[in-house]
């Protein structure tokens, strides 16, 4: 959630208290013990999970429940309330399917269909199903590339749907759905010509379409909804750097280029920095929001070179340390202020989940389903690696989800909800 301005320092107990009433209202609505996880990466988009105190070490006998999914996918479970989200594909892309669990025992509440005739095509590393789905409360929204966008209320009831492209090129998307206030936004970068598109949430409406100009590769990220002393930007990571929009009205706001393409790895917001890796070999950098135009020479606050392998998850910051890990598991740790490097090691594993932060600690799981708890600091302190057993051929790509002191881990075949019984 985005931060809000600041309010008038004296206020009567009546205003406190529908301040508080109107602030605090979503979260009411799904009961007042609720965690809500509603998007790609929690509230924020940026994997800070502030809730009842996570496990940090499990195995086997920690599985409180496991479902076997219909079709295969790389999204991540998102919820509201006890009702939790989740995507997948069958047939070649030709069938998509939005679920809804039960977040206690994994139960199927609903499920809905959506057929595709001509699919777009796909790497081997993603899936017809990767973007998350996001959810307001009232409804829920799943985005599946040529396939179209579409909207449910939390029963499963059709609200809307509407196509956004074709999305050419041999890479499919990635890019998840988020709600800014009334709108709907969705990062529509492809091979070719590219755009970011904002929908009215309750019609589907189309309100705006900004042109991103013309992608050599396609684009992957997710945006972010941040707030500055002045506005509210909504920023993208892309194959040429990070951009930022007006929410309202669509205009690019500002730019600064980044150090090398694919952009897949989404930013972090942190003590009023944007902390960027770039997807392919390149500087991880810093910047400071705000601004007009080009902002590479006066916004970027500092940048250190990366290990030259590719980067898909996203960085995390927790405290003063900003953490990043790439596909092959080398993991480093930044100075957030300097971005000197404070240490880098091997962690086996393939990686391409994001982390998560929980209770000053970092959550992250490898390919194989191993989950890593990382305590964040100037040097390598694994507190604990956390296997499910032996899953066969299952692949996890997904980002781990904390949600009610549980996690939810998801693999291309099965949802898994580890916690303590």
């Amino acid at each position: 959630m985005p931060a809000t301005p600041n309010l008038p320092f004296v206020h009567t107990m009546k205003q406190t208290a529908a301040i508080l009433l109107i602030c605090f209202a979503p979260y009411l609505s799904a009961g007042a013990a609720a965690e809500n996880w509603p998007r790609f990466r929690g509230p924020t988009g940026t994997g800070h999970y502030v809730g009842t105190a996570l496990p940090t070490q499990w195995g086997p006998k920690d599985i409180l429940w496991r479902v076997a999914l219909k079709g295969e996918g790389h999204s991540s479970v998102v919820n509201w309330g006890h009702r939790i989200f989740l995507t997948a594909a069958a047939d070649q892309g030709r069938t998509r399917f939005v679920f809804a669990f039960d977040a206690r025992d994994g139960r199927l509440i609903w499920e809905k269909t959506i057929s595709c005739d001509s699919p777009e095509k796909t790497h081997s590393m993603n899936s017809f199903a990767t973007p998350t789905c996001a959810t307001d409360g009232e409804r829920v929204v799943a985005f599946f590339d040529r396939a179209g966008i579409h909207c449910f209320d939390l029963d499963g009831k059709p609200l809307w749907s509407q196509s956004l492209g074709e999305f050419p090129g041999p890479w499919g998307i990635a890019a998840s759905p988020i709600f800014a206030g009334d709108r709907v936004i969705q990062n529509c970068d492809t091979k070719g010509a590219s755009c970011l598109v904002a929908l009215d949430k309750r019609t589907g409406k189309i309100l705006w379409r900004t042109s991103r100009g013309e992608k050599p590769m396609g684009g992957w990220s997710t945006p972010i909804e941040i707030r500055t002393s002045e506005r509210s930007e909504v920023v993208i990571n892309s194959e040429q750097g990070l951009d930022a929009y007006d929410p309202v009205t669509g205009k690019r706001l500002w730019n600064c280029r980044g150090f090398n393409g694919r952009g897949e790895p989404m930013p972090e917001f942190a003590q009023g920095l944007l902390f960027v890796v770039n997807g392919k070999v390149g500087d991880v950098y810093a910047v400071r929001p705000g601004g007009s135009g080009d902002v590479s020479d006066t916004h970027r606050v500092w940048h250190t070179p990366r290990p030259k392998v590719r980067d898909i998850s996203s960085p995390i910051v927790v405290g003063d340390y900003l953490f990043a890990i790439d596909m092959k598991g080398s993991a480093t740790t930044y100075d957030c202020r300097s971005g000197k490097v404070l240490w880098s090691e091997r962690i086996p594993g393939a990686f391409s989940a994001s982390p998560i932060e929980a209770g000053g600690l970092i959550y992250i799981n490898n390919e194989a389903g191993e989950t890593l708890v990382i305590r964040p600091g100037p040097k390598l302190d694994v507190v604990a690696r956390n296997s499910l057993g032996d899953l066969g051929k299952e692949l996890f790509r997904a980002s781990p989800v904390p949600i009610g002191g549980r996690i939810f881990l998801r693999s291309n075949r099965a949802l898994y909800c580890v916690g303590a019984k």
